[in-house]
C-alpha cells in the first residue's frame, strides 16, 4: 500500500503479485467506478485470483475516492485519464498493460487506450462504455439525481438507503453525498470531452465487454461490435450492474483468458 504523487494529485495505490525480479509478468491495472466505489471492489473480488495466477496487479483509488486526495475541483474524464498516465509513469510501468475498468472506470480505461494505444495490450470493460455524447448526457442525469436526492436531501435519502440496502451501503452513499457536495465532480464529468466514432474505432487492441444480462448496458453491444475491430461480449444472465461483486469468479476468469490470449498462453 502506498500514496503516490501522480503529477500533483496524491493517489492511494495497492500493488500485488509476483515477487519483483522473477521475470516479466503481464501487468493488469484495475480502475474502479464512481462515487460509492474504490479499489476495495477489486481487492475483495478479482485481484487475489489475478495475483495468484502470476499477474502484476495494480489497483488505485480515483481522485476524490477512497484514500486518495480530494481536491475541490478537477474531475473531468481527462483529469482521470491524466492521473492514470502519470501513475503508471511514477510506478515505472513501461510495457503495454491490460486495463480493467468497472463502470466509470471502464470509460477512463478506454479513454487512456484511445490516447495511448501503444501502451495498452487489452481492455476489459465491466458494465462500461466509451465516452460519447450519449454517455455524457446519461452521467449528467445520474449526477443531477445524486445532487438532488443525496446532497440536498441527505437525511431522508440515507434513511431510505439504510432501510432498503443496509448500513454499509448507506455509509457509502453518505461518502458519495459528501463528494458531490464538496467538489465540482457533478458538473465536471458531464462536461468532459467525448470521443468521436472514428476515435473509438481507432482502438485496435482486444476489447472484452462483460455485462449483466438484466442490465441496460447490454443494449450497447451491437454498437461496440460495429465500431471496435476486436471486440467480444460476454453476458452474464441474472445479473445487473454489479456483476463484478456478484460474480467475481466468472469475471476474473474472463479477464485471465484475455490476458493469457494476448500472452500466447494456452
Amino acid at each position: 500500500m502506498a500514496i503516490v504523487d501522480a503529477g500533483g494529485i496524491r493517489l492511494h495505490v495497492q500493488r500485488t503479485g509476483p515477487t519483483p525480479g522473477h521475470g516479466p509478468h503481464p501487468t493488469v491495472v484495475l480502475v474502479h467506478g464512481l462515487l460509492t466505489d474504490s479499489l476495495a471492489s477489486y481487492y475483495f473480488t478479482v485481484a487475489p485470483g489475478l495475483a495468484a495466477a502470476g499477474l502484476d496487479v495494480v489497483m488505485y483509488d480515483l481522485r476524490g475516492h477512497g484514500r486518495s486526495e480530494r481536491p475541490p475541483h478537477g474531475y473531468t474524464l481527462d483529469h482521470n485519464i491524466d492521473d492514470l498516465a502519470a501513475l503508471l509513469d511514477r510506478l515505472d510501468v513501461t510495457g503495454p498493460v491490460h486495463l480493467v475498468g468497472n463502470s466509470y472506470g471502464g470509460t477512463i480505461a478506454f479513454g487512456y487506450a484511445a490516447r495511448h494505444p501503444d501502451r495498452v495490450a487489452g481492455l476489459t470493460l465491466i458494465e462500461s462504455e466509451p465516452a460519447t455524447a450519449a454517455w455524457a448526457a446519461k452521467l449528467g442525469r445520474i449526477l443531477r439525481r445524486v445532487v438532488t436526492e443525496l446532497a440536498h436531501n441527505e437525511a431522508d435519502a440515507l434513511a431510505w438507503v439504510t432501510a432498503h440496502h443496509g448500513r454499509n451501503t448507506a455509509r457509502l452513499a453518505k461518502g458519495a453525498a459528501r463528494l458531490v457536495r464538496e467538489t465540482t465532480l457533478g458538473r465536471d464529468i458531464p462536461a468532459s470531452r467525448v470521443l468521436t466514432e472514428a476515435q473509438i474505432g481507432a482502438v485496435r487492441c482486444p476489447v472484452l465487454g462483460l455485462y449483466g444480462g438484466d442490465s441496460d448496458m447490454v443494449d450497447l453491444v451491437p454498437a461496440h461490435r460495429r465500431l471496435l475491430p476486436d471486440f467480444r461480449a460476454v453476458v452474464l444472465p441474472g445479473h445487473e450492474h454489479s456483476v463484478l461483486v456478484e460474480a467475481p469468479g466468472t469475471v476474473g476468469g474472463h479477464i485471465l483468458d484475455l490476458v493469457h490470449a494476448g500472452a500466447g498462453v494456452r
